[in-house]
């Protein structure tokens, strides 16, 4: 496609075809593609869309064309031994698992428009090119789609969305450097890792505060996906990948072009695209390097993917580690702290994870909570479940909220006893606002009364209820009668599940009691 460059964007204006540059042939024989060619991906007869051009090239005086050269820090201070058996046809070799594994997880099409299923229908055909092309080297990734998702803090998260055989591509590659990498990885990263999780993370948060712990240095990495030097990424991938073909595929795939929503198109420098398979692998190894350093220093941290918090036993170590830490990322790593969002400050007033541990004055113990944004969340979530106006069934209604409050307790079920009265608290108000719908839905007062004697309510008691005073429906659903009637049984059989039951059937609940067995030697 044509293109017209302003601001370092791109503007597609239309398709046509390229003509080939002729006679200029590189090293290996091969002949050279002119700069604005645009290549097809795989070719296919369904309508793909134009892929990336080749890599950008630089005319020296000399007249020769060379690649740029990028501008980079210093490289990693800890280097790989180089693993020969991660080779491109490994990668190859994954094609089949790899477009299942994309396949289960679903996902949007990317910016040519093709859905799995699309895929699926001409996967024989597309196994065959696509393995070619990856071992001749002449797969290039398409453009990715830029969509823009909430942050729960405020703001958008920028998320890439590439196209479906891309990400058939990178789940490939994903599986061929898994395994050489997962076994290096520090045990205190516990993003994006096979057997870990955020309850891992919070466990291992909550030895460190066992042991004498107060003070945390909670580090923030500004828009870290969006900074992650590609020199240096790929300066640390051939300390421990051998296979230069495999290397210049994972490039390939950190310059891939950015379709923004308003059809532009942008350069990629640096940065990690979030949303592809490889992306949360690629930040890890770059993070790993954060890792060594601060257990070469003698911290204990626990860090998921971005989140980094330094346990110490004083405000003022806190505050030197914090200046040695950020001086590192900064100096040597060429991230950017975010100063606004770290500190150094008590466990109890960070929120990690969506979670805040807590000594117990009492007794000493560690007390896993709700950190003041999950609850927020969950407040703002009750709502936006339970609207005033709801116009459909109130089992449909119920059903909603159950499949909502059994996947948030399946993330927050490891909080502790500390968190039951907040759980009561909230029940209580998911049933109120059910009960200011089923009055809304009831309509008439006259209705209202009724409906409530019909239940079980005794006539002079409902009358005098909904009648006495000018009351909103808001203020009629805990009124003494409306209670009553609609009391915590009359949910239960129809079929609301509350967060309390829910969460004393929690397998991950962690017991206060119990907890130092938690953490074995």
């Amino acid at each position: 496609m044509a293109q017209q460059k302003s601001e370092r964007r791109v503007v597609a204006k239309a398709a046509g075809n390229r003509g080939q540059t002729g006679g200029t042939k590189n090293r290996r024989g091969a002949k050279a593609t002119s700069v604005r060619k645009r290549t097809q991906q795989l070719g296919l007869h369904f309508g793909t869309a134009e892929k990336r051009s080749q890599e950008r090239l630089v005319a020296s005086t000399d007249g020769r064309v060379r690649p740029p050269v990028d501008v980079a820090g210093p490289k990693p201070r800890y280097k790989e031994k180089k693993v020969v058996s991660t080779t491109m046809e490994e990668v190859s070799a994954q094609l089949d698992v790899a477009f299942q594994a994309v396949a289960r997880n679903k996902g949007s099409p990317g910016p040519d428009r093709q859905s799995i299923e699309q895929v699926r229908e001409h996967w024989s055909d597309i196994r065959r090119k696509l393995s070619y092309e990856l071992l001749s080297g002449e797969f290039w990734p398409g453009d990715i789609r830029r969509v823009w998702i909430p942050k729960g803090s405020g703001g958008k998260r920028p998320l890439g969305i590439p196209n479906v055989i891309d990400r058939v591509v990178q789940e490939a590659v994903r599986r061929v450097l898994e395994p050489v990498y997962e076994p290096t990885f520090h045990d205190a990263s516990h993003g994006f890792r096979p057997g870990r999780s955020c309850h891992t993370a919070i466990k291992a948060a909550a030895k460190y505060l066992e042991e004498g712990h107060d003070w945390v240095v909670d580090i923030d990495l500004e828009n870290y996906f969006g900074t992650v030097n590609h020199q240096r990424l790929m300066s640390s991938l051939a300390g421990r990948v051998s296979d230069k073909s495999l290397l210049v595929l994972v490039g390939r795939m950190l310059r891939a072009k950015v379709v923004m929503p308003d059809g532009l198109v942008e350069g990629t420098e640096e940065g990690v695209p979030q949303g592809g398979p490889l992306s949360p692998l690629l930040s890890n190894i770059v993070l790993d390097e954060l890792d060594r350093e601060l257990s070469r220093r003698g911290h204990g941290f626990v860090r998921y993917a971005d989140d980094c918090n330094i346990y110490v036993r004083s405000e003022r170590a806190g505050r030197r580690v914090m200046e040695g830490i950020k001086s590192f990322i900064e100096g040597r790593m060429r991230l950017k702290v975010n100063e606004k969002k770290s500190a150094v400050a008590r466990p109890e007033e960070r929120h990690f994870l969506g979670f805040c541990l807590r000594r117990e004055p009492l007794d000493g113990s560690i007390e896993v909570l709700l950190s003041e944004r999950s609850k927020e969340r969950i407040d703002d979530k009750i709502r936006e479940l339970t609207p005033r106006n709801w116009g459909n069934s109130m089992d449909s209604c119920i059903q909603k909220i159950n499949v909502y409050t059994r996947g948030w307790i399946g993330f927050f079920g490891v909080c502790t006893m500390g968190m039951e009265r907040l759980l009561s608290t909230m029940d209580a108000r998911i049933r109120r606002r059910l009960r200011a719908i089923q009055l809304k839905q009831w309509k008439r007062r006259r209705t209202i009364v009724s409906k409530l004697i019909q239940l079980g309510a005794r006539k002079i008691t409902a009358w005098r209820g909904i009648y006495s005073g000018r009351k909103s429906l808001w203020a009629l659903s805990h009124t003494p009668v409306v209670d009553y009637v609609l009391r915590n049984g009359h949910w239960t059989a129809r079929g609301l599940m509350t967060l309390t039951v829910l969460w004393n059937q929690s397998p991950h609940r962690i017991v206060v009691p119990e907890q130092l067995r938690l953490f074995p030697g």
